[in-house]
């Protein structure tokens, strides 16, 4: 889930544009933050705008009569518990509405600068096939990551592993043959490659 570089500093359009990209293509995500924050670029601003103009500016984004209605639910929060600023610690995060922990994570990351391990698909499907780790779910990816993986490469990992599984290590048929750490991977659950 890549964040539109501009979007990357401000914790208010990081946390925003984050929630726009989910279920959603980069570009369409990128195109309807601009729009979106063209309107309004705090809580305290989003706050005077109606849904119906949210909805306008984020189309066609996935769920964005959804993700209006929350884009207003955080606005308010923000404003009403955290003096219209967004909190910088997980937690606080992950206690606003419709923020998971790929979210949060990505929000402490790019915005705050601070150490997070972004669990993404991408992220949970690769560890476990190398055989780094052995999870189920990407919630316990994350903590199997947090205890094993070098503390100075959690910020960078979801976006290396992002690209690498988008252009090469593919779910249903990787292409093993291109791979640089083919000789290094347990290949686990891979039983068709190029």
């Amino acid at each position: 889930m890549p964040i539109v570089g501009q979007y990357r500093h401000d914790p208010f359009e990081t946390l925003i544009s984050c929630l726009l990209s989910l279920r959603t293509k980069d570009s369409t995500t990128e195109a309807a933050s601009a729009r979106l924050f063209a309107l309004a670029r705090t809580p305290q601003a989003m706050l005077r705008l109606t849904p119906r103009k949210i909805e306008r500016a984020i189309f066609p984004v996935g769920f964005y009569r959804t993700k209006a209605r929350t884009i207003l639910e955080i606005s308010r929060t923000l404003v009403e518990r955290h003096a219209g600023e967004v909190p910088g610690d997980l937690e606080s995060l992950l206690a606003l509405k419709g923020v998971g922990r790929k979210t949060a994570n990505l929000v402490i990351t790019l915005a705050f600068r601070r150490y997070g391990i972004c669990v993404d698909t991408h992220v949970h499907r690769i560890s476990n096939r190398w055989g780094y780790v052995r999870t189920k779910t990407p919630d316990q990816t994350e903590m199997a990551l947090r205890s094993r993986l070098p503390r100075r490469h959690w910020r960078v990992y979801n976006d290396l592993l992002v690209a690498f599984g988008q252009n090469l290590c593919h779910p249903t048929s990787p292409w093993c043959s291109r791979c640089p750490v083919a000789d290094r991977c347990a290949r686990v659950g891979v039983t068709r490659s190029r």
